[in-house]
């Protein structure tokens, strides 16, 4: 079981890290929101869980050890597997998992790809009382609402980000439609920051805005 790894940041993606460790680079999957907090160069500590699976070895980071925790207990979950619980965590915060479920939230869960009304309600079942008990107002357990579409985004949307959310599990042309809406508000420089236009495209995604 590898629990934690420390080391120099010397890559980073839209969906994983390189750190070096001893000498060798560790390929981390990991959320959009742990990989915004890591920069190249710098040291990093990322709370980690090791899938282990007949063809490949595969390790999850998490900023937070609360992050890895839910992920580790998602993953029990009957029809749960490492890449939707990871998706999960890229639309919701531990908190609003632990909201979702306590509050029987359908409607919440479905945001996530891949996740349908049957896949959602055997969670709440699976996972009844073991994310710990919900804080906070009970306010919708959803990511923040993102911004409308206001047309599409010159040039077209970044196809790296395109790739990276399909990755995650939605579709291409929710996933095109997602960049483009966010690139066309203008609150974010796709060009500048793609990682704060994959957090904001995943806001927008969350926010059940897609037709």
């Amino acid at each position: 079981m590898i629990a934690s790894l420390r080391g120099t940041v010397v890559d980073i993606s839209l969906t994983s890290a390189v750190i070096e460790t001893g000498g060798v680079g560790i390929s981390v999957q990991a959320t959009p929101t742990t990989l915004s907090r890591l920069r190249v160069g710098q040291e990093a500590l990322l709370h980690t869980e090791l899938v282990v699976r007949e063809d490949s070895l595969t390790l999850f980071g998490f900023a937070e050890a609360e992050e890895r925790d839910s992920f580790t207990i998602l993953m029990s979950a009957k029809g749960v597997g490492a890449k939707l619980a990871l998706a999960m965590l890229a639309v919701h915060t531990p908190e609003a998992l632990r909201r979702a479920v306590a509050q029987e939230d359908v409607a919440a869960l479905k945001r996530v790809p891949g996740l349908g009304p049957k896949g959602a309600q055997r969670i709440i079942i699976d996972l009844a009382g073991r994310l710990g008990p919900a804080h906070g107002p009970g306010a919708d357990p959803g990511a923040a609402p993102g911004p409308r579409a206001q047309g599409p985004a010159p040039g077209g949307p970044h196809p790296d980000v395109v790739a990276a959310l399909t990755q995650l599990g939605w579709n291409e042309a929710s996933a095109r439609q997602a960049v483009t809406a966010v690139a066309a508000d203008g609150a974010v420089d796709e060009a500048a920051d793609t990682a704060a236009l994959l957090r904001a495209s995943l806001r927008w995604l969350g926010s059940g805005r897609r037709g």
